[in-house]
């Protein structure tokens, strides 16, 4: 062991105020050569379990430590200005008891004591104290606080009760030593005298925030991050720069700063040795499940699948009871029995609630026991799917079923699941957003104070990543000449990037993972800290899934994901049932519908999972699929990578005698796929065919390829063609071989998956072939509910376009008739009046609740009378009318002219009866009053401000678009392209198309200070973002208002993953022949 430890070190999980990531930490201490570390992060333990694996991985003995926030008083008081600046301490875990201990400190903190920072009191740690070392913590701590202060009689108090509650050597007074920091020195000699008076031993640390000397800038600017100020700014409310001192400095650096401290640095290593502590690693924890009659897991198991069989197979084969007795043989000799019983209750109560569950995800669907049981959707005998590729006898890895929700009613699930197991013992669970490339650029050019244009033009330059690998800056400047160009000759430009790539992948924030879910057997602050969601109450654990599940801590983890399509289909299937009095179970669909099929032939895939893309639609187009197998490869190919086996594939289907296989032997694996290798699991058959690979091996073969180190690559490679060649086959033809079925190892679809993921596809086909108006209501409805701003705008015209093109006929909102959200009435969709901005919940709570008590509303009088005005404002009754809503009682023009003084007259009369007074509607007859409106007679407002409050108030053009008529002229020309056939296949291609201007963005150069512009162009097919540089602009720029008709050309280019349109000729189109 050296002769100094760093026992107060804070790592990137200080969120924005550590810059050490834990590899680069471990990796400087092994380099310094120490062979001890501790993690003391600010009040939270979120890379503590990660640290210790990493570090034990790298020979580093860990210490697991945090610097808690204290309470001045208790953790419940929270008064602003004085509960609002806690004490640090800092706390150590000797041993597995001061773990769980830290555990339950940091739990508490955050659910009871989080007030600004996550804070734990006097009464916690009297609890929690057992197998814990501290220390007095920097200046921030209470007794060098108290010492500044000059309370000396007060410290000592402070620092005696500490010590008493930690024991004999288990509280230490920490010394640290940072020249730039006048109060330090004068801190430490009062901090010495007071050890020395109360027989207190001393520590020495360095507060580590970053790894290296010259990180300090860095780390600097992480803090103006985390304050939303700029390193320019003077008086920061954080700085560490005056100090640039923080780094994990050498055992000899330390020895020399504290010569006059030698025992504080001795103590550092005698603490390190009394700290030992051994983490259960990968070591399954599944909660317990309540079985019948007290029977085994097991017995029950089987007991399930036999009195569920029936359900799913009329005909029991031999094939298949020898499947049933292999799966289960393989799922009770690995322990998984309680599992499968856990997963299909939580499925199954799902079903019976009426909530749309998916065929399944991934390889799970491979099981004809998931399947038996509920849990899948999918025949794994039907569509060929091996079992071993979730689950065989060497794996040695617990299985993972991932499932699909209802986005709309996932949360009812996850809801269930918890009571069920009980709230202390489920969690959601915790991710971290990391400082990508483009991100740290854009963050550190704020930080550094820079114009927004500087860092935002560097970031563009940053191409994307692709196929899951992100795009780091270095590799940035390696493959982009325009930035390596910036980088070499603009030293601005070097400073950002040279910051940046120390910013880039350090944890930002945490947030909810948007599908984890971990079950416990016991409450899960035994096993993981835990804390709420940054904005809510859900309660998250602080390990993220990478750590808390079976590869680490060991816990139960699920993923519930919310899938839109299921959503929808559910939607679909209500409404049948309202409309036609259908009930319709998915999943006894005939998967052999010729209707469905002939749609999909012909492209009409708009609303259809995974087949709606413009590349999509043009594959499924020339393949003319009629079989869900030519769906399942379609998904599985449409990918990068496999994607240039599509031509191919289709080829074959369309010529059976240009079918193919690699070897003879691969007949049966690949007779689905006309000889072609589609799916990973194509890849794990031939090297079990063809090199005599077990699963075992297999499985380590598709993990190497998926993560592309060079080294197992080449193993992996020598292997297969080893094997190859010892079963047969020439060295060459080995080698052919294995350079076909490399790229699929890595990014193919597994067979499981693609076929789930084809039957949600069919499933979603055959609705809309089928049940149109039910099925694009129910899209209507999904994507209204999901989206917010321009995105539902957007989605929804694009939708409103498609129904109009497959002659389903749109009913605008009215007052009478609609519903909350979209409703079928007659064979038509009729819009809710959630759909009209400026109409809220309470208005529409109010009107429907008065429509069904009382009745349809006779007038505009009437429905002012009834409705309570209050909540249905003069701005919510301008939008009901400019959209149509009240057009049964009168023209639009004619009611807007007499609302202001009918909404007057009614809150005069309200007010009179308040007062026992009489109104307007006392005179006479009242209802008789209010069944005539009496308005004047005056022209109706026109057609183009008819579609422009349309386009105002629902977001998009309904009833007509004003380009309808202009469009009829250009529609025979083969020249002008539709914006939706606008395709990335067209990418720099020349194209020329017509639309309206949507929205206009002017700017202004750096260079050379032009005028040039970015116009969302759309046309009855779709939208897209024109780029119009300098010189066009100068001669056009009279051209560009909104609602302005132009027909524009120029080059298809592709722009951090959206399609754009670079304009070299623009002409404004004459519109008043046909908008008249």
């Amino acid at each position: 062991m050296a002769n100094f430890v760093h026992l107060h070190v804070h790592s990137e999980f200080s969120l924005l105020d550590g810059l050490g990531k834990l590899d680069q930490l471990i990796n400087r201490t092994k380099e310094l050569g120490m062979d001890t570390l501790a993690i003391t992060d600010h009040g939270a333990m979120y890379g503590s379990f990660k640290f210790y694996l990493k570090a034990k991985a790298a020979g580093i003995k860990p210490i697991i430590g945090v610097e808690t926030y204290v309470a001045r008083r208790s953790r419940f008081d929270k008064e602003g200005k004085i509960d609002t600046d806690p004490y640090h301490l800092v706390l150590l875990a000797k041993n597995e008891v001061g773990y769980r201990n830290l555990l339950k400190l940091v739990t508490q903190a955050h659910l009871e004591g989080y007030y600004y920072k996550p804070r734990i009191d006097w009464d916690l740690l009297k609890d929690h104290h057992e197998g814990l070392i501290a220390f007095s913590s920097c200046l921030a701590g209470q007794v060098p606080q108290l010492l500044m202060q000059d309370k000396l009689k007060e410290a000592e108090e402070v620092a005696s009760k500490y010590a008493e509650l930690f024991g004999p050597d288990h509280y230490y007074i920490e010394l640290q030593k940072h020249p730039n920091i006048p109060e330090i020195e004068e801190t430490n000699k009062k901090l010495v005298a007071l050890s020395r008076k109360l027989g207190l031993p001393l520590v020495a640390t360095n507060d580590v925030h970053y790894v290296n000397a010259d990180d300090a800038e860095a780390q600097e600017i992480l803090l103006c991050v985390q304050t939303q100020r700029t390193i320019v700014e003077k008086n920061r409310p954080l700085s560490m720069m005056s100090s640039p001192d923080f780094y994990l400095r050498s055992p000899e650096e330390m020895t020399e700063l504290f010569m006059q401290y030698p025992e504080a640095i001795e103590n550092t290593v005698k603490i390190a040795a009394m700290c030992d502590i051994t983490l259960s690693v990968g070591k399954w924890i599944l909660p317990k499940f309540p079985v019948p009659n007290d029977d085994k897991p097991e017995v029950y198991l089987r007991a399930l699948v036999e009195e569920r069989l029936p359900n799913r197979y009329k005909n029991v084969t031999d094939e298949i009871k020898e499947r049933i007795n292999y799966e289960l043989d393989i799922i009770t000799k690995k322990g998984y029995a309680t599992y499968f019983l856990i997963v299909s209750d939580f499925v199954n109560w799902a079903k019976s609630q009426k909530i749309g569950v998916g065929p399944g995800r991934g390889s799970a669907a491979g099981s004809v026991v998931s399947y038996i049981l509920g849990i899948t959707g999918i025949d794994p005998l039907f569509f060929h799917l091996p079992f071993e590729r979730f689950l065989n006898p060497m794996r040695p890895s617990p299985p993972d079923i991932d499932l699909d929700f209802a986005d709309d009613r996932r949360d009812e699930v996850i809801a269930y699941v918890t009571q069920r197991y009980g709230d202390d013992k489920v969690a959601q669970i915790i991710t971290f957003g990391t400082m990508e490339a483009r991100g740290a650029v854009r963050d550190a050019g704020r930080a550094l104070g820079m114009p927004y244009a500087q860092p935002d033009r560097i970031s563009k330059m940053i191409p994307p990543g692709a196929q899951g690998a992100g795009m780091t800056i270095d590799r940035a400047i390696e493959i982009s000449p325009e930035l390596s160009a910036a980088y070499r000759a603009e030293p601005e430009t070097k400073r950002l990037l040279d910051v940046a790539r120390k910013l880039e992948g350090v944890a930002r924030h945490a947030s909810v993972h948007a599908a984890g879910v971990v079950i416990a057997d016991k409450p899960l602050v035994e096993y993981t800290p835990l804390q709420r969601e940054s904005k809510g109450d859900r309660v998250v654990t602080q390990y993220d899934m990478y750590t808390v599940g079976e590869d680490g801590v060991g816990l139960l983890k699920m993923d519930f994901l919310g899938l839109r399509n299921l959503t929808i289909m559910a939607a679909a299937l209500k409404f049948l049932e309202q409309t036609k009095n259908l009930a319709i179970d998915l999943y006894s669909l005939p998967l052999t519908d010729k209707k469905t099929f002939e749609m999909l032939a012909i492209g009409e895939t708009t609303g259809v999972f995974q087949l709606e893309s413009a590349g999509m639609r043009r594959y499924i187009k020339e393949l003319k699929p009629t079989t869900i197998y030519d769906l399942m490869a379609m998904v599985a190919l449409f990918r990068p990578g496999p994607m240039q086996v599509i031509p191919q594939y289709i080829a074959r289907k369309n010529n059976p005698k240009s079918i193919t296989y690699p070897d003879p032997r691969l007949a049966d694996v690949l007779k689905q796929s006309y000889g072609l290798i589609c799916y990973q699991d194509d890849v794990l058959l031939t090297a079990i065919t063809l090199a005599g690979y077990s699963w075992g091996d297999a499985d380590k073969l598709r993990k190497a390829v998926g993560k592309k180190i060079p080294s197992e690559m080449k193993k992996q490679q020598e292997k297969f063609i080893q094997g190859c060649v010892k079963n047969g086959m020439t060295q060459s033809k080995a080698e052919e071989v294995f350079h076909l079925i490399e790229p699929f190892a890595g990014y193919g679809f597994n067979k499981a998956h693609a076929a789930c993921y084809a039957v949600i596809a069919y499933q979603t086909a055959y609705l809309k072939a089928n049940y149109p108006v039910e099925y694009m209501t129910a899209v209507l409805t999904a994507e209204s509910r999901a989206n917010t701003g321009d995105t539902r705008d957007e989605k929804i015209a694009m939708i409103v376009a498609e129904c109009k093109r497959t002659g389903i006929t749109l009913l605008p909102p009215d007052i009478n008739k609609s519903d909350i959200e979209f409703s079928i009435e007659d064979g038509k969709v009729r819009f809710g009046l959630s759909a009209i901005k400026n109409v809220g919940e309470a208005a529409i709570e109010s009107i429907l609740k008065t429509r069904v008590s009382d009745g349809v509303f006779t007038s505009f009088t009437d429905f002012l009378r009834r409705v309570d005005v209050s909540k249905v404002n003069k701005k919510t009754l301008e939008s009901l009318i400019r959209t149509g809503a009240m057009d049964a009682f009168g023209s639009r023009a004619a009611i807007l002219s007499t609302l202001e003084t009918k909404l007057a007259q009614v809150h005069k009369d309200r007010k009179a009866a308040s007062l026992g007074q009489t109104g307007l509607f006392d005179v006479g007859d009242p209802k008789e009053a209010a069944h005539h409106d009496h308005l004047p007679n005056i022209p109706e407002l026109t057609s183009q401000e008819l579609l422009a409050f349309e386009k105002q108030l629902l977001g998009f053009y309904l009833t007509a678009h004003p380009l309808e008529k202009v469009m009829e002229r250009f529609s025979t020309m083969d020249s002008v392209t539709p914006i939706a056939q606008v395709t990335e296949e067209r990418v720099g291609d020349r194209v020329q198309t017509v639309g309206m201007v949507a929205q206009v963005k002017k700017i202004v150069t750096r260079n050379g200070g032009s005028e040039m512009a970015f116009i969302r162009l759309e046309d009855l097919s779709g939208n897209i973002e024109v780029v119009i540089f300098p010189k066009i602009y100068a001669r056009t720029s009279q051209v560009w208002v909104r609602d302005a008709v132009v027909m524009i050309a120029g080059k298809v280019d592709q722009k951090d993953d959206r399609l754009v349109l670079l304009a070299d000729e623009v002409r404004p189109v004459d519109t008043r022949s046909t908008l008249a």
